[in-house]
């Protein structure tokens, strides 16, 4: 999973590691559960994600935190740049871990996926805080290693949510909430000042406010002035446009695995701003 923004490096995001880490290792944790309890043929259903079954996207998860580990991206008999839903080198890497767990077993795949998150928790937790706040390539273009972090508690995240829709199994109000989902959210925030004013197009002196509802309730403002920003709030002035949805409604199509029914979102004040802001909120590639 990448981003579809600036690659441009001001200065590097700074968050805490065990806030970080606490959501990263519960969502590894969800999931964990969640594929322990699933059938053969449950394995085999097909996601949200193009050519990908609920197999392959752990495949994927076990391929990235390989990866992390040193380990080098396998070789596939095939040129995976060629399918129709890879459309980038990561998309391509992705697919080549994919492709070559599909010779295991759902088990062992699941004992892969075991044993791989239980040597990078050990490896991010003996990790110093230089080398946690130093600069990186991430998903998200350079940044510290600790925003890579995020960005992998809302990739596993997200995962661990197309797994569910696959399965029919959407999580309670309370596995819906926890640390990881507020990471996610935190994640998919700092990118809305790219999303509202380069892909929406909201034009200068817009003041745009996403309102989210539902357990993952919260509410983003967007400041388009000359470059749009993501701010507390817009001090004295009223938003120029509103967008109101549910939480988990946002992340699925921030992340392209839903089509967008206009009306389940709720727009106020400049309706066209809203729904061509709506219209490209996937930023997710």
């Amino acid at each position: 999973m990448g981003y579809a923004c600036s690659d441009t490096l001001a200065a590097v995001t700074i968050l805490d590691k065990s806030t970080v880490l606490a959501g990263l290792f519960a969502v590894w944790d969800d999931i964990a559960a969640l594929a322990a309890g699933l059938d053969d043929a449950q394995w085999q259903a097909p996601t949200a994600l193009p050519g990908w079954t609920v197999h392959d996207v752990t495949a994927h998860m076990v391929g990235t935190e390989s990866m992390l580990r040193g380990l080098p991206t396998p070789e596939t008999d095939v040129d995976v740049s060629t399918l129709t839903h890879v459309r980038n080198d990561i998309g391509a890497m992705n697919e080549r871990w994919v492709r070559d767990m599909r010779r295991i077993s759902p088990g062992q795949l699941l004992e892969e996926f075991r044993a791989v998150t239980a040597d990078r928790r050990e490896a991010l937790t003996a990790l110093s805080d230089d080398d946690w706040n130093a600069a990186t390539m991430t998903p998200a273009g350079p940044d510290s290693y600790g925003r890579f972090m995020r960005v992998r508690v809302f990739d596993c995240w997200m995962h661990e949510h197309d797994i569910r829709d696959a399965v029919g199994q959407p999580a309670s109000n309370e596995e819906l909430t926890g640390p990881a989902a507020d990471l996610a959210l935190d994640e998919m925030s700092a990118s809305m000042g790219f999303v509202v004013g380069k892909l929406g197009g909201a034009p200068d002196g817009s003041w745009v406010s996403i309102e989210l509802t539902g357990p993952l309730a919260r509410t983003i403002n967007v400041a388009v002035t000359g470059r749009a920003q993501v701010v507390d709030d817009f001090g004295d002035e009223q938003p120029t446009s509103t967008i109101r949805l549910d939480g988990l409604l946002f992340t699925r199509l921030a992340g392209g695995r839903t089509p967008l029914d206009h009306d389940a979102v709720t727009y106020g004040g400049d309706v066209a701003v809203g729904r061509r802001i709506v219209e490209h909120l996937n930023y997710v590639i």
